[in-house]
């Protein structure tokens, strides 16, 4: 008994350089990953750099990342990397942002690795607003979106939608007022039908808001009048090109007018 009680002693008595071995060892990776936490929390406290997340249009985009970090910062007079965070006011950035008329919305914020976020929507445009020239020549130009919003013309990529004149807007700078309402219903619906967004390439808005629009194929303009029971008159414009230009041919006809109800007068 006693024997066997000095052999376990002396054995426990030798454990207890390893036990406190390994109480050091943790003790050394315990403060090398304060460090690491510290040096971390130090770098998420500073903006190390700006990540742009850009929506489509299409598949397609009218900003490039450095056009959104050119706003950002002012052209680079007021930079964010480096920063502080609390330095930093989110809401005055998007405020800066949302100026430009190729944002439609965005939203800035800040990632665990230290990183600004800025998400960006653009807007989807209805139609290509433009000036004509007594000429006839196009020039210049802005896009609508469907809000009826207008939002200037992009370096980076062109959207191919209806060109849009007429003498209603000389007095109308956006078409987002009550009184345009059918005007905007009417480019959304060209933009959502295939067949419409193909056929249809020129419309033309007079000063009092009676509608007149080209097509692609034919020689024949169409006579809309006001923008409204706009899905009357697109179901009359259908029938007409299915039972009548199907037989007559694309150029028997110079005029089509659909404006009044249940008639379709044809030249």
């Amino acid at each position: 008994m006693f024997s066997t009680f000095n052999l376990n002693t002396r054995q426990s008595r030798s454990g207890i350089p390893i036990v406190a071995g390994l109480w050091a060892l943790g003790g050394v990776l315990l403060f090398f990953a304060l460090i690491a936490f510290t040096e971390i929390q130090q770098q998420q406290k500073r903006c190390q750099k700006v990540v742009v997340q850009l929506d489509k249009v299409d598949g397609h985009q009218f900003l490039s990342r450095r056009d959104v970090t050119g706003y950002l910062t002012n052209e680079g007079s007021d930079p964010v990397v480096g920063e502080t965070f609390d330095k930093i006011d989110f809401r005055e950035l998007e405020q800066r942002l949302k100026r430009h008329g190729l944002i439609k919305n965005c939203q800035v914020s800040r990632d665990l690795m230290g990183s600004l976020v800025v998400s960006i929507e653009q807007p989807r445009p209805v139609a290509r607003l433009v000036s004509l020239k007594p000429d006839l020549r196009f020039v210049g130009g802005q896009y609508v979106s469907e809000e009826g919003r207008f939002f200037p013309i992009s370096m980076n990529h062109t959207v191919r939608v209806p060109l849009l004149s007429g003498g209603y807007f000389a007095k109308h700078s956006t078409l987002t007022d009550s009184s345009s309402r059918g005007i905007v219903e009417l480019l959304t619906m060209i933009r959502k039908d295939p067949f419409w967004q193909a056929q249809i390439t020129e419309i033309d808005v007079t000063e009092r808001g009676a509608v007149t629009m080209w097509p692609i194929y034919g020689k024949h303009r169409i006579e809309l009048g006001s923008p409204i029971n706009l899905e009357l008159k697109f179901k009359k414009l259908k029938l007409f090109y299915k039972s009548v230009l199907s037989v007559k041919g694309w150029t028997k006809y110079s005029r089509v007018n659909v404006q009044y109800r249940n008639q379709i007068v044809c030249e």
